[in-house]
């Protein structure tokens, strides 16, 4: 619009009865708001494909619906709008909408959200999905939100190791290995088992062990599918039943793009958001066994991890991750002692 037919608008409404006015501020208000989605993962449709690819697409569909195509919605996957670890500073600044990615890549950012790929101290999806309404989720909540994020679906995946030569179980088979953790905090277990580590998102874990600059990675079991990455393994070490590795990878918004919409906009994301969850853990859990056989098709051995294997790398967590992880700041230590409690 341009600043004389504004300033025209403008002087009409001033001019018009208040019920006029609230009706026509209201017509704005139920003007069509797109919004753009981002994340790093294969695309795919409703039904098919990478199951974060298709919450975001359920999500979508479900939200325009219930907002009457009020709130509409644009999918970028395989990082096509923008960086994967650019996604959560573009939210912190409004600009980008929303994402679908592991919170623990802002680690460098926002220290405190390190604590979404802390190994160990998330042993099961039973544990994760309480964090949600629990002491430690409403603080990580309230820093997010200060730090201009909203969280709109808590999504948690565990996740194994793949490897171009022999599986990797125990802390001593890591040695000598150059691995891809994830996170500062796996890394840190990582290195005190012997390995060297290997920083980068997981949609550049293929190349990085087809080239043979990285032997061997943990990520989540259904990156491990979606990637192909048995196209350049040899082993795989599951996170089916027992494991150390999980992740929080939460569908968040925009705070300031979130306080644009109205009240009832706002309401439906978030009611939307958390329906999303139910989809999400069960896709989850399903992956966690699939990728098992997706792995022996190639020829892949494959190894599970026992309750006793994840307490020897929870152990090493507990006095190097968890350690440096409280003693970053007062959040930090806060947001572990609350976690600690769901243990």
């Amino acid at each position: 619009m341009t600043s004389i037919k504004r300033r025209i608008v403008l002087g009409a409404l001033a001019s018009s009865p208040l019920w006029i006015q609230l009706g026509m501020r209201s017509a704005w208000a139920q003007q069509a708001t797109t919004l753009k989605i981002s994340h790093q993962f294969p695309g795919g449709t409703l039904t098919e494909g990478d199951f974060r690819d298709r919450l975001t697409r359920m999500f979508s569909a479900e939200v325009e619906k219930r907002s009457k195509g009020a709130l509409k919605f644009e999918i970028y996957p395989g990082s096509s709008l923008m960086k994967t670890n650019a996604q959560f500073s573009a939210m912190r600044k409004g600009a980008l909408d929303l994402s679908l990615v592991p919170l623990s890549y802002a680690g460098g950012e926002v220290p405190e959200v390190n604590i979404g790929l802390m190994p160990g101290l998330v042993p099961s999806y039973d544990i994760g999905y309480a964090w949600r309404n629990a002491e430690v989720g409403k603080e990580l909540n309230r820093i997010l939100l200060d730090k201009g994020i909203v969280m709109v679906s808590w999504i948690w995946q565990a996740g194994g190791m793949a490897s171009r030569g022999k599986p990797i179980v125990e802390p001593e088979d890591a040695r000598g290995m150059k691995i891809r953790g994830g996170s500062r905090e796996m890394d840190l277990i990582l290195k005190a088992a012997g390995a060297a580590v290997v920083t980068l998102p997981s949609n550049e874990i293929y190349a990085a062990m087809q080239t043979g600059a990285m032997d061997a990675a943990l990520t989540s079991s259904t990156s491990l599918i979606s990637f192909r990455l048995e196209e350049v393994s040899k082993a795989l070490t599951t996170g089916r039943g027992n494991a150390y590795w999980f992740m929080l990878e939460p569908l968040m918004m925009s705070k300031a793009v979130f306080e644009r919409l109205s009240k009832e906009q706002q309401a439906i994301i978030m009611a939307v958001g958390a329906e999303m969850e139910v989809f999400a853990r069960k896709s989850a859990q399903t992956d966690d066994s699939l990728v098992a056989a997706v792995y022996q098709r190639t020829g892949a051995k494959v190894a599970d991890l026992s309750a006793a294997t994840v307490k020897r790398w929870q152990a090493i967590a507990r006095t190097t991750s968890w350690k440096d992880y409280g003693e970053h700041n007062d959040n930090c230590a806060r947001l572990l002692k609350l976690a600690e409690k769901l243990l």
